[in-house]
């Protein structure tokens, strides 16, 4: 079983023992031991997954690394964040994802305004199953609770992924401050309403949104 752990808070350290790790294209930066890389299409579902992803619009390049070791990601120097699934679906954007084990099915699914809002399209990465994934952000990422009733506004350049049973609603925040220049810039909200988990980095990236 490929161990993740974190050699820093910017690379990724995978510990294989004969067993393989699915990682972004790219993204090995050291190794030790005996590897062998390959790289897989459709974000390593095969011919449906490419088939998917083309229609969708969904980049994902992923690399399969096997062997026997340790091997070393990074991508950019971001901020590696380490989740652990059991049962559950994460909600990551392509660019975002660095590595899962391989128990962990990958896929897509409709986000609709909300991703078009962050310029990212209309759809976006699920993860699902039991094991560790890591994921990527712009400086350290915190995680927020969501509850009944405690529901959590987030800016669509800040988010980054989710876990949980959670509803999401985009939402203008243009007022009469907004039109004659004195508002907070943030055009487009996004509110997360049921119980669930949501990563934010410290960062924005460029949004339809914050162009309004």
């Amino acid at each position: 079983m490929a161990m993740f752990r974190l050699h820093g808070s910017r690379v990724l350290a995978v510990d294989l023992a004969g067993d393989a790790v699915k990682a972004k294209n790219g993204a090995m930066v050291a190794y030790d031991g005996e590897m062998t890389f390959k790289k897989m299409t459709g974000g390593g579902e095969g011919l449906r997954g490419l088939v998917t992803r083309r229609i969708t619009g969904e980049s994902m390049a992923v690399m399969e690394v096997k062997g026997h070791g340790t091997c070393y990601f990074a991508d950019r120097a971001t901020e590696i964040n380490l989740v652990r699934l059991t049962g559950e679906k994460l909600y990551v954007e392509a660019s975002n994802l660095l590595a899962t084990e391989p128990s962990l099915r990958t896929g897509t699914t409709f986000t609709g305004l909300r991703g078009a809002s962050q310029g990212n399209g209309l759809f976006t990465t699920t993860v699902e199953g039991s094991g560790q994934a890591a994921i990527m952000s712009d400086g350290p990422a915190i995680v927020l609770r969501v509850s009944a009733a405690y529901p959590l506004i987030v800016d669509p350049g800040a988010y980054v992924a989710h876990t949980g049973q959670l509803r999401q609603q985009l939402q203008t925040a243009v007022g009469w401050r907004t039109l004659i220049g004195e508002g907070s810039g943030e055009s487009f909200q996004i509110r997360f309403d049921g119980e669930g988990l949501v990563y934010v980095q410290p960062s924005e990236r460029d949004t339809i949104g914050g162009q309004l």
